[in-house]
Order: C-alpha cells, then structure tokens, then sequence
C-alpha cells in the first residue's frame, strides 16, 4: 500500500509545479542535453559571456607554468578560437570567462521544460534566491532559446576540492549544507542527490549545492511519494521497490556527506557524529526532519566547547 510524507512545515511553499509526477522522471524534458555548442557562441557573447577557447585553455597552462596534459593536447592542436570544451566535463557542461571582470562561469545545458531549469529559476529568483538559508550554487544568467528547447544555466564556478578547513569554518560548512537542505523541504523540494560532487566550496567559508537534474518540486497538497530512485547515496528502503520518502531519503544521504567530509578534511566532531547518527536509521520513519537536526547541532555545537557557526 502506498504510503505518504509531510515536508517540514513553517516556511512559505513554493507553488505547484507540472514537473513533480512520476511520469515525467523519463520523459525527453528530463534527459541530459548535448548541445552544439559553437551554434550558441554568439548567444553567450550578447549576454557578456565567452566561452573557452584554444587561446585560453593554452593561456591558463602558461599561468601555471605546467605542460599542457597529454590527453588534452589534441585539442589544442586547432585554431586558437575554436571552441575548447573541458575533457573533465560532461557534454551538457562548458567553461567560461566573464566579459565584464574576467571572472570564470560553468554553464549547464538543460531542456527548457525540465525539472532542474524549474527548480534553478525558483531558487535563484528574488525574494527566494536572497534567502539566508538558500545555499544554492550562485546563478549569473538563464539564457533561454524557445525554438531548440533548450536553456542554459550559467553558473559562478566553484571547486570541489574540499581542502582541510580550520574546525570553524568546517562546522560553518557543514551548517549550511544542513540548512540548504532544510530551506528546500520546507519549498516543498527534495534534492535527491545529495553527494560529495554535488557540493561546491568558493574557499571563503562558504558552499553550495549543485545538479539539481534528480530533484523533485512536489505541489502543495503537502503529500508526497516517490519510487525508482537513482541517486549516488542510496537508503536502505530504497532497495525495497516500495514508494518512500523523499524527505528522509534526503536526511540519509546527508548524513552519508557529511561523514565523507569528515573523512576528507580530517575533521572527525565527536558531537558531529553523533548529530547524525538518528539521521542514518535504517527505518525512515525513525530519522528526524531537517528542521531537528539543525536546532540539534546549533544547541549541540557550543556545549562541547566548539564555537558558535550561526
């Protein structure tokens, strides 16, 4: 028998949206896109975004005085205005400069009906998009183009190297990844693919969350259920074929991050750990919602003499 789940409540809902049925998970709208990319080059340029070139890509190895890699070289042997997509990026990801102050930009092509453009443009939109709790990977532009159902993300590029941190800014981090994740429930939006490539960190004590390509923005009848999942951290219950919860799958693959940080940074919070270990209960039913683990961790944190992250 199907069973249903409440988000956390307290906080304005994001309105309905057509993209949350099940039906649509493979339909053509939600399926990665692989554009032509020189095709859009003039598109980026009229909005004050350049693409990569040969030029740049050579330029970035004289920069850092290294030789260029041995799998890249190929590429580099066109003209120096040609187009140079990143071997390490997916076809659906190009690198960028901004014209305006030469900062660098990732963008994604997404269908323009798809889930993620949905939920990228509610979370990057005023008043949502100022919120102290959205930690969403920060979004320059959306370029839309109707006529190839098509629009671009264009994003400020991060890095997803986790170097060890001082323990506060770490806890600061690991703060924000559990009040982004909460700031989505409570929209009514599950990630559904929390992991270690799809958090960004700008060195500045701040991070992100990227790839909302599984994410699911359920309506507002506040009941919720969903089976088939297919994220990188995948729950217990998951494996069972019955409908779950979104909301708790969430909390465990959280915990599943916040662990692997732990191990990556080498900073191992005994009070961290055990904040998280209800998070990582086989029974979903058993797990707390977002909103208790974070009054947990800010009441938690300063009494086992750690410094306040708020």
């Amino acid at each position: 028998m199907s069973r249903a789940w409440r988000s956390d409540h307290g906080q304005p809902v994001s309105p309905s949206s057509p993209t949350s049925s099940q039906e649509e998970d493979d339909s053509e709208w939600n399926t990665r896109r692989r554009p032509y990319w020189p095709a859009y080059r003039s598109v980026f340029l009229r909005r004050g975004f350049r693409l990569d070139t040969v030029r740049d890509v050579k330029q970035y190895y004289r920069d850092l005085g290294i030789d260029v890699p041995q799998s890249i070289r190929m590429r580099l042997a066109h003209a120096d205005d040609e187009l140079c997509p990143d071997v390490g990026l997916p076809d659906n990801l190009f690198r960028g400069t901004v014209v305006r102050d030469g900062s660098k930009f990732v963008v994604k092509a997404v269908h323009s009906r798809s889930r993620e453009l949905d939920i990228i443009h509610y979370l990057s939109t005023p008043p949502v998009r100022d919120h102290p709790m959205n930690h969403c990977i920060p979004v320059l532009d959306l370029i839309h183009i109707p006529q190839d159902q098509i629009a671009f993300i264009v994003m400020e590029e991060w890095s997803p190297e986790l170097i060890p941190l001082r323990l506060d800014v770490f806890l600061r981090g690991m703060r924000q990844c559990i009040e982004h994740i909460l700031f989505m429930h409570q929209h009514r939006i599950a990630h559904l693919d929390i992991s270690l490539r799809n958090v960004l960190t700008d060195y500045n004590g701040n991070y992100a969350y990227i790839d909302f390509e599984g994410s699911r923005r359920f309506d507002d009848s506040s009941e919720h259920c969903m089976a088939g999942y297919r994220g990188t951290e995948v729950p217990p219950e998951c494996g069972t074929g019955h409908c779950t919860d979104p909301y708790k799958i969430d909390v465990w693959a959280l915990a599943i991050l916040i662990l692997r940080v732990c191990k990556l940074t080498g900073q191992c919070v005994p009070g961290l750990l055990e904040i998280i270990k209800p998070m990582l209960n086989d029974n979903p039913d058993d797990r707390p919602t977002l909103r208790e683990v974070l009054k947990t961790f800010d009441t938690t944190i300063p009494l086992i003499g750690y410094p306040s992250t708020r």
